[in-house]
Protein backbone atom coordinates (compact mmCIF):
# COMPACT_ATOMS: atom_id res chain seq x y z
CA UNK A 1 0.00 0.00 0.00
CA UNK A 2 1.89 3.04 1.24
CA UNK A 3 4.99 4.07 3.12
CA UNK A 4 3.52 5.94 6.09
CA UNK A 5 6.76 7.79 6.72
CA UNK A 6 6.57 9.11 3.15
CA UNK A 7 3.01 10.32 3.74
CA UNK A 8 4.07 12.03 6.99
CA UNK A 9 6.91 13.76 5.15
CA UNK A 10 4.95 14.52 1.94
CA UNK A 11 1.25 15.00 2.78
CA UNK A 12 0.82 17.60 0.03
CA UNK A 13 2.17 15.26 -2.65
CA UNK A 14 -0.06 12.46 -1.34
CA UNK A 15 -3.15 14.67 -1.56
CA UNK A 16 -2.13 16.10 -4.93
CA UNK A 17 -2.09 12.61 -6.45
CA UNK A 18 -5.58 11.90 -5.11
CA UNK A 19 -6.91 15.22 -6.38
CA UNK A 20 -5.41 14.55 -9.82
CA UNK A 21 -7.37 11.29 -9.88
CA UNK A 22 -10.56 13.17 -9.03
CA UNK A 23 -10.64 11.96 -5.41
CA UNK A 24 -10.75 13.88 -2.14
CA UNK A 25 -7.53 14.57 -0.20
CA UNK A 26 -7.03 12.11 2.64
CA UNK A 27 -3.68 12.91 4.23
CA UNK A 28 -5.26 14.53 7.30
CA UNK A 29 -7.43 11.48 7.94
CA UNK A 30 -4.53 9.08 7.39
CA UNK A 31 -2.20 11.03 9.65
CA UNK A 32 -4.82 11.36 12.41
CA UNK A 33 -5.30 7.57 12.47
CA UNK A 34 -1.55 7.08 12.30
CA UNK A 35 -1.07 9.41 15.26
CA UNK A 36 -3.72 7.54 17.28
CA UNK A 37 -2.05 4.22 16.49
CA UNK A 38 1.43 5.46 17.35
CA UNK A 39 0.22 7.11 20.56
CA UNK A 40 -1.44 3.86 21.64
CA UNK A 41 1.74 1.94 20.81
CA UNK A 42 3.85 4.36 22.85
CA UNK A 43 1.53 4.13 25.87
CA UNK A 44 1.47 0.35 25.56
CA UNK A 45 5.26 0.22 25.58
CA UNK A 46 5.40 2.49 28.65
CA UNK A 47 2.79 0.37 30.45
CA UNK A 48 4.65 -2.83 29.59
CA UNK A 49 7.87 -1.31 30.92
CA UNK A 50 6.19 -0.37 34.21
CA UNK A 51 4.65 -3.84 34.50
CA UNK A 52 8.04 -5.48 34.06
CA UNK A 53 9.57 -3.19 36.67
CA UNK A 54 6.74 -3.84 39.14
CA UNK A 55 7.02 -7.60 38.62
CA UNK A 56 10.71 -7.47 39.52
CA UNK A 57 9.92 -5.33 42.57
CA UNK A 58 7.32 -7.86 43.73
CA UNK A 59 9.93 -10.60 43.67
CA UNK A 60 12.40 -8.49 45.60
CA UNK A 61 9.78 -7.47 48.20
CA UNK A 62 8.70 -11.08 48.75
CA UNK A 63 12.31 -12.15 49.15
CA UNK A 64 12.92 -9.42 51.75
CA UNK A 65 9.71 -10.21 53.63
CA UNK A 66 8.01 -6.93 52.70
CA UNK A 67 4.61 -8.55 52.21
CA UNK A 68 2.56 -5.34 52.42
CA UNK A 69 4.64 -3.71 49.69
CA UNK A 70 4.45 -6.87 47.61
CA UNK A 71 0.64 -6.92 47.88
CA UNK A 72 0.50 -3.25 46.94
CA UNK A 73 2.64 -3.92 43.89
CA UNK A 74 0.44 -6.87 42.91
CA UNK A 75 -2.59 -4.60 43.05
CA UNK A 76 -0.77 -2.11 40.82
CA UNK A 77 0.10 -4.88 38.36
CA UNK A 78 -3.59 -5.80 38.22
CA UNK A 79 -4.45 -2.22 37.28
CA UNK A 80 -1.59 -2.17 34.79
CA UNK A 81 -3.03 -5.24 33.05
CA UNK A 82 -6.37 -3.49 32.62
CA UNK A 83 -4.57 -0.42 31.22
CA UNK A 84 -2.60 -2.67 28.86
CA UNK A 85 -5.79 -4.30 27.61
CA UNK A 86 -7.24 -0.87 26.92
CA UNK A 87 -4.13 0.36 25.10
CA UNK A 88 -3.93 -2.86 23.06
CA UNK A 89 -7.59 -2.52 22.06
CA UNK A 90 -7.09 1.13 21.09
CA UNK A 91 -3.95 0.30 19.09
CA UNK A 92 -5.74 -2.54 17.30
CA UNK A 93 -8.77 -0.39 16.49
CA UNK A 94 -6.61 2.46 15.16
CA UNK A 95 -4.50 0.03 13.10
CA UNK A 96 -7.60 -1.63 11.64
CA UNK A 97 -9.12 1.73 10.75
CA UNK A 98 -5.86 2.94 9.24
CA UNK A 99 -5.27 -0.24 7.22
CA UNK A 100 -8.88 -0.26 6.06
CA UNK A 101 -8.56 3.31 4.82
CA UNK A 102 -5.20 2.73 3.15
CA UNK A 103 -6.43 -0.45 1.44
CA UNK A 104 -8.95 1.57 -0.59
CA UNK A 105 -6.66 4.46 -1.57
CA UNK A 106 -5.22 4.26 -5.11
CA UNK A 107 -1.53 4.31 -5.96
CA UNK A 108 0.49 7.51 -6.12
CA UNK A 109 0.66 8.71 -9.72
CA UNK A 110 3.96 9.26 -11.47
CA UNK A 111 4.64 12.95 -12.02
CA UNK A 112 4.73 12.57 -15.82
CA UNK A 113 1.20 11.15 -15.98
CA UNK A 114 -0.84 13.79 -17.85
CA UNK A 115 -3.65 15.52 -15.99
CA UNK A 116 -7.16 14.77 -17.15
CA UNK A 117 -10.54 13.48 -16.06
CA UNK A 118 -11.45 10.83 -18.61
CA UNK A 119 -10.45 8.75 -21.64
CA UNK A 120 -10.58 11.75 -23.97
CA UNK A 121 -7.74 13.33 -21.99
CA UNK A 122 -5.29 10.47 -22.59
CA UNK A 123 -2.12 11.52 -24.43
CA UNK A 124 -1.19 9.86 -27.72
CA UNK A 125 2.46 8.81 -27.87
CA UNK A 126 2.74 7.18 -31.28
CA UNK A 127 0.83 5.29 -33.95
CA UNK A 128 1.64 2.29 -36.12
CA UNK A 129 0.14 1.61 -39.53
CA UNK A 130 -2.43 3.46 -41.60
CA UNK A 131 -6.18 3.45 -41.12
CA UNK A 132 -7.31 0.77 -43.61
CA UNK A 133 -9.68 1.72 -46.41
CA UNK A 134 -12.40 -0.53 -47.82
CA UNK A 135 -14.41 -0.38 -51.05
CA UNK A 136 -17.45 -1.37 -48.98
CA UNK A 137 -18.82 -0.39 -45.60
CA UNK A 138 -16.96 -2.54 -43.06
CA UNK A 139 -19.13 -4.47 -40.61
CA UNK A 140 -18.67 -5.11 -36.92
CA UNK A 141 -17.33 -8.52 -35.96
CA UNK A 142 -20.61 -9.92 -34.68
CA UNK A 143 -22.46 -9.18 -37.93
CA UNK A 144 -20.35 -11.35 -40.21
CA UNK A 145 -19.19 -13.68 -37.42
CA UNK A 146 -22.75 -14.87 -37.00
CA UNK A 147 -23.31 -14.83 -40.77
CA UNK A 148 -20.34 -17.19 -41.15
CA UNK A 149 -22.00 -19.57 -38.71
CA UNK A 150 -18.92 -19.48 -36.47
CA UNK A 151 -20.04 -17.09 -33.72
CA UNK A 152 -23.11 -17.92 -31.64
CA UNK A 153 -24.34 -15.47 -29.00
CA UNK A 154 -27.88 -16.83 -28.82
CA UNK A 155 -26.95 -20.34 -27.70
CA UNK A 156 -24.33 -18.94 -25.32
CA UNK A 157 -27.03 -16.77 -23.72
CA UNK A 158 -29.25 -19.84 -23.30
CA UNK A 159 -26.40 -21.60 -21.53
CA UNK A 160 -24.97 -18.80 -19.45
CA UNK A 161 -26.81 -15.50 -19.91
CA UNK A 162 -25.61 -12.31 -21.54
CA UNK A 163 -21.97 -11.43 -22.29
CA UNK A 164 -20.94 -14.92 -23.40
CA UNK A 165 -20.18 -16.32 -26.85
CA UNK A 166 -19.61 -19.68 -28.52
CA UNK A 167 -16.94 -19.77 -31.21
CA UNK A 168 -16.87 -22.67 -33.64
CA UNK A 169 -14.72 -24.05 -36.41
CA UNK A 170 -12.09 -21.70 -37.79
CA UNK A 171 -12.83 -18.94 -35.28
CA UNK A 172 -12.36 -21.31 -32.35
CA UNK A 173 -9.10 -22.39 -33.93
CA UNK A 174 -8.06 -18.76 -34.50
CA UNK A 175 -8.64 -18.00 -30.82
CA UNK A 176 -6.33 -20.88 -29.89
CA UNK A 177 -3.84 -19.95 -32.61
CA UNK A 178 -3.60 -16.37 -31.38
CA UNK A 179 -2.72 -17.51 -27.86
CA UNK A 180 -0.04 -19.90 -29.17
CA UNK A 181 1.34 -17.21 -31.47
CA UNK A 182 1.65 -14.70 -28.61
CA UNK A 183 3.15 -17.20 -26.19
CA UNK A 184 5.80 -18.21 -28.70
CA UNK A 185 6.82 -14.59 -29.26
CA UNK A 186 7.00 -13.73 -25.57
CA UNK A 187 8.83 -16.88 -24.47
CA UNK A 188 11.15 -17.48 -27.41
CA UNK A 189 12.05 -13.89 -28.26
CA UNK A 190 11.39 -11.74 -25.21
CA UNK A 191 12.56 -14.00 -22.40
CA UNK A 192 9.31 -14.50 -20.49
CA UNK A 193 8.80 -17.79 -18.65
CA UNK A 194 5.50 -19.46 -19.45
CA UNK A 195 3.37 -20.27 -16.41
CA UNK A 196 0.06 -22.10 -16.08
CA UNK A 197 -1.35 -20.61 -12.84
CA UNK A 198 -4.48 -21.32 -10.74
CA UNK A 199 -7.70 -19.66 -11.86
CA UNK A 200 -9.18 -19.78 -8.34
CA UNK A 201 -7.51 -17.77 -5.58
CA UNK A 202 -8.02 -16.74 -1.95
CA UNK A 203 -8.94 -13.33 -0.55
CA UNK A 204 -5.37 -12.39 0.38
CA UNK A 205 -4.17 -12.98 -3.17
CA UNK A 206 -6.66 -10.49 -4.62
CA UNK A 207 -5.86 -8.08 -1.80
CA UNK A 208 -2.19 -8.27 -2.78
CA UNK A 209 -2.80 -7.09 -6.34
CA UNK A 210 -5.43 -4.54 -5.30
CA UNK A 211 -8.73 -6.00 -6.48
CA UNK A 212 -9.94 -6.49 -2.90
CA UNK A 213 -11.53 -4.99 -0.96
CA UNK A 214 -12.54 -2.12 -3.24
CA UNK A 215 -13.59 -4.02 -6.38
CA UNK A 216 -15.33 -7.11 -5.03
CA UNK A 217 -18.45 -6.43 -7.07
CA UNK A 218 -16.45 -6.80 -10.29
CA UNK A 219 -15.40 -10.35 -9.39
CA UNK A 220 -17.01 -13.80 -9.31
CA UNK A 221 -16.88 -15.63 -5.97
CA UNK A 222 -17.36 -19.34 -5.40
CA UNK A 223 -19.37 -20.93 -2.60
CA UNK A 224 -16.17 -22.06 -0.84
CA UNK A 225 -14.96 -18.43 -0.63
CA UNK A 226 -12.50 -18.47 -3.46
CA UNK A 227 -12.49 -16.09 -6.42
CA UNK A 228 -12.18 -16.56 -10.17
CA UNK A 229 -9.27 -14.47 -11.40
CA UNK A 230 -10.09 -11.35 -13.47
CA UNK A 231 -6.61 -11.55 -15.00
CA UNK A 232 -3.55 -13.80 -14.69
CA UNK A 233 -1.76 -10.79 -13.17
CA UNK A 234 -3.36 -11.84 -9.87
CA UNK A 235 -1.84 -15.32 -9.76
CA UNK A 236 1.48 -14.46 -11.40
CA UNK A 237 2.31 -11.43 -9.26
CA UNK A 238 1.45 -13.25 -6.04
CA UNK A 239 4.01 -15.93 -6.84
CA UNK A 240 6.53 -13.63 -5.10
CA UNK A 241 4.23 -12.74 -2.18
CA UNK A 242 5.94 -12.98 1.20
CA UNK A 243 9.33 -13.73 -0.38
CA UNK A 244 12.72 -12.07 -0.18
CA UNK A 245 14.39 -12.38 -3.58
CA UNK A 246 18.12 -12.34 -4.09
CA UNK A 247 19.64 -9.89 -6.63
CA UNK A 248 20.40 -12.65 -9.13
CA UNK A 249 16.74 -13.68 -9.15
CA UNK A 250 15.67 -10.35 -10.68
CA UNK A 251 14.17 -9.51 -13.04
CA UNK A 252 11.37 -12.06 -12.94
CA UNK A 253 9.39 -12.12 -16.20
CA UNK A 254 6.36 -14.39 -16.57
CA UNK A 255 3.66 -14.92 -19.17
CA UNK A 256 0.42 -16.88 -18.96
CA UNK A 257 -2.53 -17.66 -21.19
CA UNK A 258 -5.64 -18.05 -19.06
CA UNK A 259 -9.35 -17.64 -18.94
CA UNK A 260 -10.34 -14.43 -17.16
CA UNK A 261 -13.64 -13.75 -15.43
CA UNK A 262 -15.19 -10.34 -14.76
CA UNK A 263 -18.65 -9.45 -13.54
CA UNK A 264 -18.51 -6.14 -15.45
CA UNK A 265 -20.63 -4.62 -12.68
CA UNK A 266 -19.52 -1.12 -13.61
CA UNK A 267 -20.16 -1.55 -17.33
CA UNK A 268 -23.94 -1.87 -17.46
CA UNK A 269 -25.16 -0.87 -20.90
CA UNK A 270 -21.66 -0.64 -22.41
CA UNK A 271 -20.64 -2.87 -25.33
CA UNK A 272 -23.58 -5.20 -24.79
CA UNK A 273 -23.33 -6.60 -28.32
CA UNK A 274 -20.45 -8.70 -29.53
CA UNK A 275 -17.26 -9.89 -27.85
CA UNK A 276 -15.69 -6.66 -26.64
CA UNK A 277 -16.82 -6.94 -23.02
CA UNK A 278 -17.42 -10.51 -21.86
CA UNK A 279 -17.81 -12.20 -18.49
CA UNK A 280 -15.37 -14.91 -19.64
CA UNK A 281 -12.50 -14.25 -22.02
CA UNK A 282 -8.91 -15.26 -22.76
CA UNK A 283 -5.84 -13.12 -22.31
CA UNK A 284 -2.10 -13.53 -22.58
CA UNK A 285 -0.73 -11.67 -19.57
CA UNK A 286 2.79 -10.37 -18.92
CA UNK A 287 4.13 -9.78 -15.40
CA UNK A 288 7.52 -8.43 -14.37
CA UNK A 289 9.11 -8.19 -10.93
CA UNK A 290 12.14 -5.89 -10.89
CA UNK A 291 14.38 -3.76 -8.71
CA UNK A 292 12.96 -0.26 -8.13
CA UNK A 293 15.47 1.54 -10.35
CA UNK A 294 14.55 -0.70 -13.29
CA UNK A 295 10.76 -0.37 -13.35
CA UNK A 296 10.50 2.66 -15.66
CA UNK A 297 12.61 0.96 -18.33
CA UNK A 298 10.69 -2.28 -17.78
CA UNK A 299 7.41 -0.52 -18.54
CA UNK A 300 8.79 0.61 -21.89
CA UNK A 301 10.12 -2.89 -22.58
CA UNK A 302 6.81 -4.55 -21.73
CA UNK A 303 4.92 -2.09 -23.91
CA UNK A 304 7.26 -2.83 -26.82
CA UNK A 305 6.63 -6.57 -26.39
CA UNK A 306 2.86 -6.10 -26.59
CA UNK A 307 3.17 -3.76 -29.57
CA UNK A 308 5.23 -6.34 -31.46
CA UNK A 309 2.30 -8.76 -31.43
CA UNK A 310 0.08 -6.24 -33.23
CA UNK A 311 2.83 -5.28 -35.67
CA UNK A 312 3.26 -8.88 -36.79
CA UNK A 313 -0.48 -9.27 -37.20
CA UNK A 314 -0.49 -6.18 -39.42
CA UNK A 315 -2.94 -4.30 -37.22
CA UNK A 316 -3.08 -0.52 -37.00
CA UNK A 317 -2.85 0.81 -33.47
CA UNK A 318 -1.93 3.77 -31.36
CA UNK A 319 -0.12 4.02 -28.02
CA UNK A 320 -1.49 6.38 -25.37
CA UNK A 321 -0.47 7.14 -21.80
CA UNK A 322 -3.51 7.28 -19.56
CA UNK A 323 -4.36 10.56 -17.91
CA UNK A 324 -4.63 10.91 -14.14
CA UNK A 325 -8.39 10.39 -14.02
CA UNK A 326 -8.29 7.30 -16.24
CA UNK A 327 -5.36 5.52 -14.58
CA UNK A 328 -6.35 2.36 -12.72
CA UNK A 329 -6.39 1.93 -8.95
CA UNK A 330 -3.09 0.07 -8.58
CA UNK A 331 -1.10 1.78 -11.32
CA UNK A 332 1.38 4.62 -10.97
CA UNK A 333 1.45 4.92 -14.77
CA UNK A 334 -0.26 3.04 -17.59
CA UNK A 335 0.38 2.76 -21.31
CA UNK A 336 -2.64 1.67 -23.31
CA UNK A 337 -2.39 0.15 -26.76
CA UNK A 338 -5.53 0.79 -28.79
CA UNK A 339 -6.18 -1.16 -31.97
CA UNK A 340 -8.20 0.20 -34.89
CA UNK A 341 -11.64 -1.40 -35.25
CA UNK A 342 -13.02 -0.60 -38.74
CA UNK A 343 -16.54 -1.80 -37.88
CA UNK A 344 -16.76 0.82 -35.14
CA UNK A 345 -14.46 3.30 -36.92
CA UNK A 346 -12.53 3.90 -33.72
CA UNK A 347 -9.58 2.73 -31.66
CA UNK A 348 -10.30 0.29 -28.81
CA UNK A 349 -8.00 -0.78 -25.99
CA UNK A 350 -6.34 -4.16 -26.53
CA UNK A 351 -3.53 -3.94 -23.97
CA UNK A 352 -2.79 -2.00 -20.80
CA UNK A 353 0.78 -2.05 -19.48
CA UNK A 354 1.14 -0.66 -15.96
CA UNK A 355 3.93 0.09 -13.53
CA UNK A 356 2.56 -0.32 -10.00
CA UNK A 357 5.96 0.47 -8.44
CA UNK A 358 5.94 -0.83 -4.82
CA UNK A 359 2.16 -0.54 -4.37
CA UNK A 360 1.39 -4.25 -4.85
CA UNK A 361 4.68 -5.37 -3.28
CA UNK A 362 3.78 -3.63 -0.03
CA UNK A 363 0.34 -5.24 0.00
CA UNK A 364 1.83 -8.71 -0.52
CA UNK A 365 5.13 -8.13 1.31
CA UNK A 366 7.33 -8.96 -1.70
CA UNK A 367 10.92 -7.84 -1.17
CA UNK A 368 14.47 -8.27 -2.42
CA UNK A 369 17.95 -7.95 -0.97
CA UNK A 370 20.03 -5.32 -2.82
CA UNK A 371 23.53 -6.49 -3.66
CA UNK A 372 26.47 -5.36 -1.57
CA UNK A 373 25.29 -2.06 -0.09
CA UNK A 374 24.17 -3.18 3.36
CA UNK A 375 20.78 -1.47 3.09
CA UNK A 376 18.79 -4.52 4.11
CA UNK A 377 15.70 -5.67 2.24
CA UNK A 378 13.55 -3.39 0.07
CA UNK A 379 10.24 -3.77 -1.73
CA UNK A 380 10.37 -4.89 -5.35
CA UNK A 381 8.46 -3.13 -8.12
CA UNK A 382 5.82 -5.05 -10.07
CA UNK A 383 4.46 -4.47 -13.55
CA UNK A 384 1.72 -6.10 -15.58
CA UNK A 385 0.37 -5.88 -19.10
CA UNK A 386 -1.75 -7.67 -21.67
CA UNK A 387 0.37 -9.31 -24.28
CA UNK A 388 -2.42 -9.08 -25.65
CA UNK A 389 -6.15 -9.71 -25.02
CA UNK A 390 -6.93 -12.72 -27.22
CA UNK A 391 -10.60 -11.99 -27.82
CA UNK A 392 -9.99 -8.40 -28.83
CA UNK A 393 -7.15 -9.46 -31.12
CA UNK A 394 -9.55 -11.89 -32.80
CA UNK A 395 -12.13 -9.11 -33.19
CA UNK A 396 -9.51 -6.78 -34.64
CA UNK A 397 -8.46 -9.40 -37.19
CA UNK A 398 -12.04 -10.09 -38.22
CA UNK A 399 -12.81 -6.42 -38.74
CA UNK A 400 -9.53 -5.43 -40.39
CA UNK A 401 -9.23 -8.48 -42.64
CA UNK A 402 -12.88 -8.76 -43.69
CA UNK A 403 -13.68 -9.07 -47.37
CA UNK A 404 -16.63 -7.83 -49.41
CA UNK A 405 -18.06 -11.37 -49.69
CA UNK A 406 -18.15 -11.75 -45.90
CA UNK A 407 -15.04 -13.93 -45.69
CA UNK A 408 -11.97 -13.12 -43.58
CA UNK A 409 -8.36 -13.31 -44.73
CA UNK A 410 -6.07 -14.94 -42.17
CA UNK A 411 -2.98 -12.79 -41.42
CA UNK A 412 0.18 -14.37 -42.77
CA UNK A 413 1.82 -14.54 -39.35
CA UNK A 414 -1.06 -16.63 -38.04
CA UNK A 415 -1.35 -19.13 -40.90
CA UNK A 416 1.29 -21.57 -39.58
CA UNK A 417 -0.81 -21.84 -36.41
CA UNK A 418 -3.96 -22.57 -38.43
CA UNK A 419 -2.72 -25.38 -40.61
CA UNK A 420 -1.99 -23.03 -43.51
CA UNK A 421 -5.57 -21.74 -43.75
CA UNK A 422 -5.62 -18.50 -45.75
CA UNK A 423 -9.30 -17.52 -45.80
CA UNK A 424 -12.18 -18.18 -43.42
CA UNK A 425 -15.51 -18.51 -45.23
CA UNK A 426 -18.80 -20.24 -44.57
CA UNK A 427 -18.67 -22.94 -41.89
CA UNK A 428 -14.92 -23.53 -42.36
Amino acid sequence: MFDLKWIRDHPEAFDRSLIRRGDDPLSAQVLELDARRRDAQTRLQEIQKRRNTASKQIGAAMQDGRKDQAESLKAEVGKIKAAMDGAEAEEKAASNDLNGLLSEIPNILDEDVPDGAEEADNREIRTFGDIPSFDFTPKEHFDFGEALGLMDFETAAELSGSRFVILKGALARMERALADFMLDIHTEEFGYTEVSPPLLVRDDVLFGTGQLPKFAEDLFRTEDDRWLIPTAEVSLTNMVAGKILEPDELPVRMVAHTSCFRAEAGAAGRDTRGMLRQHQFYKVELVSVVAPDESEAELDRMTDCAEEVLKRLGLTYRLVVLCSGDTGFGAAKTNDIEVWMPGQATFREISSCSNTRAFQARRMNARYRPAGDGRGVEYVHTLNGSGVAVGRALIAILENYQNTDGSVTVPEALRPYMGGLEVISGDA
